[in-house]
């Protein structure tokens, strides 16, 4: 797999690894036309008035000499005057003319209906999305750009207008060098088509991964960045900050991450020159001492990243200014504005030199808020790119992990992770939005979204409201708390009433104890191009259903999970959300119940849960590895774990850890890996946890495992023959057993001497708790309860007819059954059918 990557000096390199230049024998050429079969469904459509082509590495390709050339089983032949390309996977037919709908077109194979070939200039009304630079001041949806997935089987990216790469002795461009020196951005000398045609069918991973081998992999992230981030735009002084952090822990609410909004930067500016929202001088009056405040904020476990919006330049009022003035030959009496210029050399090493002082004193990465438009000096060059690529680049200096936080800025965005949605109204329209949004951006392989979690201005406080976007935030790829400057708008749990302090303080460890499962999917994306988040559609497209829940997906290889986006009804107390569950066993993450789906086209119910609940499907053979500190925020790779094992299959789960250092420019390859494979076998019952293969220097010595057998009946265990002690939790169907301390060199496996079993669901138990808590008639939810004892399944039809009219001296009072009750029953009785 193609992955961009650094040298040692990134500012003034090339993409490890570019392979601009396609092979021969892929390519089919004409005076001004050119056809590159990068694989069977992918190919590249490129028109030049001039005759001349673009071989360099863009904006957003880096690589197009795809390996093995023999995975490619091209035909190419006359028919009826046309030319024709014919793979396994498409065929194209052209008339050897300019591009028109008539004389180009490409019909991906096994695809049913008059849309599934594409016409030059086709409308792409079909295609499934991608995703979109920013979601500020956004109250619900927003429109979305175009992805590479398709129920027609089709998609197409232009990169025709894109900058390109190029080395530093390039002729050609010496414009490139006198604006970027040495970075190698320059507009394209040829203007012309350049296409790049999908036609994976519904194969749509296929597709995402394809692109990745085009545009570079997306680089793994750093551990910390799984946990929970604190953020607020709030003018905190250095003193609040650290007492907040230090009530988080106290309360047992970790977090890994410091996000630093801009007051920690002079924002009270004379307005001759400009606002206050451009700044590099701390504020001294709220942080006397920054190095003292941001190692106090590492001795808490947390990583530090500053807001930066650089529109405004470098003012004279800076600290920074004097050194910068002289880099860049400006007078420094006269006190003239450096003005932010990207194209300018002088400027950009300038630029990176006032931040590393600053990441000197302990900064870890940078904040871009970027927020004011497409343009630079040079034709086609978004400064909002500019600004990523360099600022990625140059946080991989000497070693380090590279890492920024920033807005969309087109497709190859992914190789700049991590992303910054932008500043989102608070309401149920926004955060109804979210899951669906970022599922999507999975389609043009940007993976590592992070929303402002609770909303970030405006709207309403409601506090079910703030509970349900927590939800969403732990099963979201960064879990980034962020709210406004208003004095009511603080994201703090304990600022919330019961039950939602607790379920917020709950949802919020459980995404810390869920960093090993987490940075094991964030190997399988940097290595396999795996997403973690996957629309529904991704792995049963064939089925229409899957299209219909646009809120719900698969979250790592394990876990379907379906945000509640929607307040509850206040008869049943409950949210629901739809949900579409493939054939198969499932199992609800947190209670056990068991989903046994026998229709091969699915089932569909809604799912009702409490405000401290959340749907969350593990499949059958599912193993979710955690970690057992879910209070503290520590990242390391931990000496104590929890296993959650869902039976009813056969499992096995490789987890993946590594020394937490960067290693020769991030070839994956070269970093230090300790895996722990785990295997579960249902047909005789075992589960083997295995000795670490790879670097077991990465990992501790001894670590004790906490295993959970999730959905199952009580039964003996034994621990290599020896029988174990175990608990058993009838409330969720769990069979626990606690391992001691081991060495990791040592294999672990636990029997079951008298078999392992399903649980049977608890329905006459659920249905019970269901209506013990309906706020509805008594007389009904007797009626209902009683019914549904006697006649199970068999009462549904009846539970609808339903009513008591009861008198008293104001008249007549109708009651009936509730309609979310009904369905909120039928959940529970036909989780078995």
């Amino acid at each position: 797999m193609s992955e961009l990557s650094l040298t040692t000096s990134p500012r003034k390199s090339m993409p490890r690894n570019a392979r601009p230049v396609a092979r021969q024998e892929s390519v089919v050429q004409g005076d001004h036309w050119r056809f590159t079969v990068l694989t069977d469904s992918l190919i590249r459509v490129e028109w030049s008035d001039s005759g001349v082509f673009e071989d360099h590495c863009t904006q957003m390709v880096v690589d197009r000499d795809f390996e093995p050339a023999a995975d490619i089983h091209m035909r190419q032949y006359e028919q009826d005057g046309l030319l024709v390309i014919d793979t396994p996977d498409v065929r194209l037919t052209y008339d050897r003319k300019p591009f028109t709908k008539e004389g180009l077109q490409i019909t991906p194979k096994g695809m049913d209906g008059f849309c599934s070939t594409w016409h030059f200039g086709d409308n792409q009304h079909a295609n499934l999305g991608g995703t979109a630079r920013t979601l500020d001041g956004v109250d619900g949806s927003t429109e979305i750009g175009v992805g590479l997935n398709s129920p027609d089987g089709w998609s197409i990216i232009d990169d025709s207008a894109t900058n390109i790469l190029v080395m530093p002795d390039d002729p050609a461009y010496p414009q490139a060098m006198q604006g970027l020196q040495g970075i190698g951005i320059a507009p394209r000398a040829q203007h012309g088509i350049d296409l790049y045609f999908f036609g994976y069918g519904h194969r749509y991973r296929q597709a995402v991964q394809d692109f990745y081998r085009l545009t570079g992999a997306t680089p793994l992230l750093p551990r910390f960045a799984l946990g929970n981030w604190w953020s607020r735009y709030y003018p905190y002084s250095a003193d609040e900050y650290t007492a907040l952090m230090d009530r988080f822990h106290a309360e047992g609410v970790p977090f890994t991450m410091a996000v630093i909004d801009m007051d920690w930067h002079i924002t009270d500016v004379d307005r001759a020159i400009g606002g206050g929202w451009t700044g590099y001088t701390w504020n001294r009056d709220l942080f006397p001492d920054p190095k003292a405040f941001l190692h106090d904020l590492h001795e808490r476990g947390m990583k530090v990243t500053l807001n930066i919006h650089p529109r405004d330049g470098v003012r004279a009022f800076e600290e920074a200014y004097p050194k910068m003035a002289a880099t860049m030959g400006v007078d420094a009496v006269k006190g003239e504005t450096i003005e932010f210029d990207l194209t300018d050399p002088k400027f950009v090493d300038a630029y990176f030199d006032m931040h590393h002082d600053l990441e000197d004193e302990g900064v870890d990465f940078w904040w871009i808020d970027w927020q004011q438009g497409g343009l630079t000096k040079q034709v086609g060059l978004d400064p909002l790119w500019m600004l990523n690529h360099l600022h990625y680049l140059d946080s991989a200096r000497d070693g380090r992990w590279p890492l920024t936080f920033s807005r969309y800025a087109g497709p190859g965005s992914h190789r700049y992770p991590i992303g910054f949605s932008g500043d989102t109204v608070v309401s149920w329209d926004s955060l109804r939005f979210q899951p669906y949004f970022t599922a999507t951006a999975s389609n043009i392989g940007y993976g590592w979204w992070s929303h402002d979690i609770g909303g970030h201005m405006m709207g309403v406080r409601d506090e079910e409201l703030e509970a349900r976007w927590y939800q969403l935030g732990t099963f979201s790829p960064i879990n980034r708390l962020h709210s406004t400057n208003s004095l009511f708008n603080g994201k703090e749990p304990w600022n919330f009433h019961e039950p939602v302090c607790s379920a917020m303080t709950k949802i919020l460890r459980l995404r810390q104890a869920l960093v090993p499962y987490l940075y094991t999917m964030n190997w399988r994306n940097a290595a396999e191009g795996l997403e973690l988040i996957e629309p529904m559609y991704w792995q049963h497209s064939d089925h229409g259903e899957s299209y219909g829940v646009p809120n719900e997906y698969y979250f790592g290889s394990e876990m379907i999970v379906a945000p509640i986006t929607d307040p509850m009804d206040d008869a049943a107390m409950r949210g629901k959300v739809k949900v579409w569950l493939p054939q198969g066993q499932w199992f609800d993450l947190f209670t056990g119940r068991r989903y046994q789906v026998a229709d091969e086209s699915g089932v569909q119910f809604h799912a009702w849960r409490t405000i401290d609940e959340v749907p969350v499907f593990a499949k059958a053979g599912g193993i979710v590895p955690m970690q057992s500190d879910d209070r503290s925020n520590a990242v390391a790779n931990p000496e104590a774990m929890r296993l959650l094992v869902f039976p009813g299959a056969d499992g096995q789960f490789t987890m993946r850890e590594d020394d937490g250092r960067f290693r020769d420019n991030g070839d994956l390859a070269a970093m230090h890996t300790a895996d722990t494979t785990i295997d579960f076998t249902w047909d005789q019952p075992s589960l083997r946890i295995g000795a670490v293969s790879g670097d077991a220097t990465v990992v501790p010595a001894r670590r004790s495992w906490q295993v959970t057998f999730r959905g199952v009946a009580d039964t003996a265990v034994t621990l290599g023959g020896t029988p174990c002690e175990t608990t058993y939790d009838a409330e969720t169907l769990s069979l626990t057993v606690d391992l001691p301390a081991t060495s990791v060199a040592e294999d672990l496996v636990l029997g079951f001497p008298d078999g392992l079993k399903l649980a049977e669901n608890p329905v006459e138990h659920d249905i019970y708790a269901l209506l013990k808590d309906a706020q509805m008639a008594y007389t009904i939810k007797e009626e209902a309860y009683g019914l549904l004892r006697t006649r199970g399944v068999k009462a549904l039809h009846t539970l609808d007819t339903l009513e008591y009219t009861s008198r008293d001296n104001h008249g007549e009072h109708h009651y009936r059954m509730p309609e979310a009750l009904t369905s909120a029953i039928e959940e529970i009785l036909l989780r078995d059918c």
